[in-house]
Order: C-alpha cells, then sequence, then structure tokens
C-alpha cells in the first residue's frame, strides 16, 4: 500500500479523476502542507466541507495567522493528513476560524 494510499485510500473503480493527473495532485497537496507545516509554528488544520460549489478543503494556520488552503477528497482524508502533519484538526462549521487569521489577512491585504 502505498502513502498516497494509506493517505487518501484507494479507489476501487476507475474515475476520469483517478489517473496519474490526480495523484499528482494528491502528492502535490501533502508536500506543500508539509511544507507549510514544518517551516512555521503553531499550526493548526481547519476542514471546510463540500458545499455545492466547492469540494471538501482543509486550511492550514499557522501561530502568525499566515494560512493556506487546498483541495482534500474528504474529511476522512483531511484528518489523516493532519494526523501525519502532527497538527490539530477542526470542523470548520464547529469551531469557525482562529481570529489570527483574519488578523493576517487585514495586515497583508493588497491595496485595490
Amino acid at each position: 500500500m502505498s502513502f498516497l494510499s494509506r493517505i487518501f485510500g484507494s479507489r476501487k473503480a476507475a474515475s476520469p479523476e483517478s489517473g496519474s493527473q490526480s495523484r499528482s495532485a494528491q502528492a502535490q497537496t501533502i508536500a506543500h502542507f508539509k511544507e507549510f507545516a514544518a517551516s512555521r509554528e503553531g499550526c493548526e488544520a481547519f476542514i471546510e466541507p463540500a458545499t455545492r460549489v466547492t469540494q471538501t478543503t482543509m486550511v492550514l494556520v499557522a501561530g502568525s495567522g499566515e494560512w493556506t488552503r487546498r483541495k482534500v477528497p474528504d474529511e476522512v482524508a483531511a484528518r489523516k493528513v493532519a494526523t501525519q502533519l502532527g497538527v490539530p484538526a477542526f470542523d470548520v462549521n464547529l469551531s469557525g476560524y482562529p481570529s489570527r487569521m483574519r488578523e493576517w489577512n487585514e495586515t497583508h491585504r493588497k491595496p485595490l
């Protein structure tokens, strides 16, 4: 069982998205989250559920408030990634976003 299969699970039925591009995208997502968490202190994961418009996403928020967001297959996969990274995971519908994230956005907002 490969690393990606353990994180994202394996699909029995082949779908158009289950090709090498999908695996490559998953690997890039994991690599991005690992780099972000390793280079910043106090990271926490916030899982955003799927909506009619977007799929499930995970936001990593550093202690400074800096953040990054990426798509994930589902909540189970997001929790596995958070566990692999060693960061706590929260359901954003239950906890909301941390105030440090909003504060960071305010100080780093680009002028129009």
